[in-house]
């Protein structure tokens, strides 16, 4: 892997797809600039990261972010903080996290946030950095709980789970690199706050991105077979799509 990277630890996203791991849940971890970030350490992120080749090494994490608590993206993230910081002995490392996933009902605990140097509240239409890496969170998503995507170094994006609405598409344009979790293969439902093969489409046509990453499927998305979804995309947006596998490495 080069220096600038971004590495699939999972691609499952749904119940179904991550209790019964038809695809791993263990988030994004990117490095850029000589800084490490991992994003949505879901369940079996700290295997996924060790078992990685080459190994990834929790301990030389800059940070952690969360885009939303819902545990398929948050599960491993207290067990994370610990190998970040070797157990609290090396007290330090960044936490970026939405207020309810840190408040009532939280899913960080509070003894691991001891061993953090600092811990940042993400909120709507703000910046942030950490090391050589600076991003923003455009605009808070519709989803069930306080969710946001995030834009790196300004050409590099992921839109996090969420119900399709057109603002998304003026929040991200511009970008070079897109990833879009992509749960549903059907129609759009308001009720389910989840992006459908359908609103992708609209996305990348919206957006034109340089190239466009597919992830986070459900069981009806499988079923659909995504790479063969991505190759139609592909011709049909005029964007390089692309359906992201388990342990996939995007050079940047």
């Amino acid at each position: 892997m080069g220096d600038a990277f971004l590495k699939f630890l999972g691609t499952a996203g749904a119940r179904v797809v991550v209790f019964k791991q038809l695809r791993a849940s263990g988030g994004l971890w990117l490095e850029l600039n000589g800084t490490r970030l991992h994003i949505d350490p879901g369940p079996g992120a700290l295997v996924r990261a060790l078992s990685s080749r080459p190994k990834l090494d929790p301990a030389k994490l800059d940070a952690l972010l969360l885009t939303h608590r819902h545990l398929d993206h948050s599960a491993d993230i207290n067990v994370m903080i610990e190998a970040m910081t070797e157990g609290g002995r090396r007290k330090g490392g960044v936490l970026f996290a939405p207020a309810d996933a840190l408040d009532e009902d939280p899913v960080v605990l509070n003894y691991v946030r001891g061993y953090l140097g600092k811990v940042e509240v993400l909120e709507e239409g703000k910046s942030y950095r950490v090391g050589g890496i600076t991003f923003s969170t455009p605009l808070r998503h519709r989803h069930s709980v306080e969710t946001y995507g995030l834009i790196v170094e300004g050409r590099i994006a992921l839109i996090s789970d969420t119900l399709f609405f057109p603002d998304l598409i003026e929040a991200y344009r511009g970008v070079e690199v897109l990833v879009i979790n992509v749960v549903r293969a059907g129609e759009r439902d308001e009720r389910i706050e989840h992006l459908t093969l359908g609103d992708a489409r609209e996305l990348i046509k919206g957006i034109r991105p340089k190239r466009a990453i597919l992830t986070h499927f459900g069981m009806t998305v499988l079923r659909a077979k995504p790479w063969e979804v991505a190759e139609g995309l592909s011709r049909e947006t005029g964007c390089e799509v692309i359906a992201a596998r388990d342990g996939m490495t995007l050079e940047l």
